[in-house]
């Protein structure tokens, strides 16, 4: 059974599942802290690249199962049109000013 993205914890994680299955790039891009950074199954990606190539130019779409950590880690069905579905994980580091500095995925 998934969470419904209105009852997740954490305003910014919210956020963050709200622009990409709204496929809203601005909004999304507005979430991040300057200079943020992320990585993909370990291991560190070019944000801006990964971001248009691995959710906005391939209808990206989370469904969260689960919410650990204060909500500031996720377990969720993701699936866009390159990859079809899977289960992963998501973490992320929100910054003092409620933006996001860092997330992390990959396949759980």
């Amino acid at each position: 059974m998934t969470i419904q993205t209105a009852k997740l914890s954490d305003p910014a994680v919210r956020a963050f599942v709200s622009a990409v299955n709204a496929h809203d790039r601005d909004a999304f891009m507005d979430l991040l802290a300057p200079g943020a950074t992320m990585s993909d199954d370990g291991s560190d990606r070019d944000l801006a690249d990964w971001v248009d190539r691995e959710i906005f130019s391939s209808n990206g779409h989370l469904d969260v199962d689960n919410e650990s950590s204060g909500g500031r880690a996720l377990l969720a069905h993701y699936r866009n049109d390159t990859w079809g579905e899977m289960r992963t994980q998501w973490r992320f580091t929100v910054a003092d000013d409620g933006r996001i500095s860092r997330f992390e995925t990959g396949q759980a």
